[in-house]
């Protein structure tokens, strides 16, 4: 595998790139140091089912390749899988890219990234699961760095620019922006034992001068996530209103929020698309949020961040950028990186009235 530049000036790239939430929010500083450095390229992305939502209608993107890499994992569809991926296969051959980046590090990635059959090949000299065999060129990213970074050490190495580091978003047209008065009328409080009066969603309460928050509970390991009732005494402590967002799976834990919140938060979990939740997030005064992807979104879009973190470490996948806030117990046995955990005690550790107290004193300071 060469680690020497390519001599490229490539017209057509492809970004091989699936998942997770977070992990393609911290490539969107790669994608923009690479639309400047070859701006009459044509660039392509893969990306996974259920998080096309983020990238769909992106200036600098002109094809989505979305594949449906969660129902490839399913025995019971491997005919169906097997079918789908050869015709991929065939389609990605014919465009005959001049440069493919695999992001992703992966098995399947990789041989995502070999079929192709694209001249010039990139991904990381950690790369896993054997993934390192399909490249023709290596990057050593490194394990102890930030993920924004780490893709960028590519970009670097392709001759780009980073100095200019920032996340672009795709612009959402007014007529499919979310309505946050169209919002509150389908999202009755009433629907969550709340009175309209008691909670205030109409659109003079969210353009007032206070705004709003936006709690964050879900994450992909429940090890990640601190606990629903010291969310809700923290909504409930809060001088502004707070929202809570997240997937269908995080609804239940965002009801026990609103529950302990004293009619301070409303759930919204699983009633938005990734395009709203970017907007609902845009307009935020500030984003509290254990280790997720949403986070990772606020983060980008320059909202203050306050994240909650436990078993995992910031360094490598905390709030990219400045005006963020990360709290953590001292627990001395994180980060530990375990998915599993008798007593979560790092997360546990972490008092509302604490965060409340950081809080404050941050927003007093601002």
């Amino acid at each position: 595998m060469n680690r020497i530049r390519p001599a490229i000036d490539p017209r057509k790239i492809l970004i091989v790139k699936p998942s997770s939430l977070g992990d393609v929010v911290h490539s969107l500083p790669f994608l923009n140091a690479l639309t400047k450095s070859f701006p009459e390229a044509e660039i392509h992305w893969v990306i996974a089912q259920g998080f096309e939502g983020l990238l769909e209608g992106h200036p600098m993107i002109h094809r989505l390749w979305v594949i449906k890499k969660d129902s490839w994992k399913k025995i019971q569809h491997a005919r169906h899988t097997i079918q789908e991926i050869k015709v991929l296969f065939k389609k990605l051959k014919l465009e005959k890219y001049d440069l493919v980046i695999d992001l992703q590090g992966l098995l399947r990635s990789g041989v995502i990234t070999a079929a192709t059959g694209s001249p010039v090949r990139i991904g990381f000299k950690e790369a896993r699961e054997g993934s390192r065999v399909f490249y023709t060129h290596t990057v050593e990213g490194g394990k102890d760095i930030h993920a924004v970074d780490r893709y960028l050490k590519i970009a670097e190495f392709l001759g780009c620019d980073i100095s200019d580091i920032c996340f672009p978003f795709p612009s959402i047209e007014s007529s499919s922006a979310f309505n946050l008065q169209s919002s509150a009328s389908s999202l009755h409080p009433s629907s969550l034992n709340l009175h309209p009066s008691s909670f205030g969603l109409h659109p003079s309460s969210f353009n007032s001068p206070d705004g709003y928050a936006v709690i964050v509970p879900g994450a992909r390991w429940k090890t990640k996530k601190w606990p629903a009732e010291k969310f809700g005494k923290l909504a409930s402590l809060l001088s502004i209103k707070s929202i809570i967002v997240g997937s269908k799976s995080d609804k239940d834990i965002a009801d026990q929020i609103v529950s302990h919140s004293k009619g301070k938060s409303l759930s919204i979990a699983g009633r938005t698309t990734l395009r709203e939740l970017i907007e609902i997030m845009r307009s935020a005064r500030f984003v509290i949020s254990n280790d997720s992807g949403p986070m990772h979104i606020a983060a980008a879009l320059g909202v203050p961040v306050y994240a909650i973190f436990g078993p995992t470490d910031p360094g490598r996948t905390g709030p990219y950028g400045e005006g963020h806030t990360v709290m953590r117990s001292d627990t001395p046995c994180a980060p530990c990186f375990k998915k599993s955990c008798d007593d979560m005690k790092c997360m546990k550790r972490v008092s509302a009235d604490k965060v409340f107290e950081i809080i404050t004193a941050k927003q007093h300071m601002d």
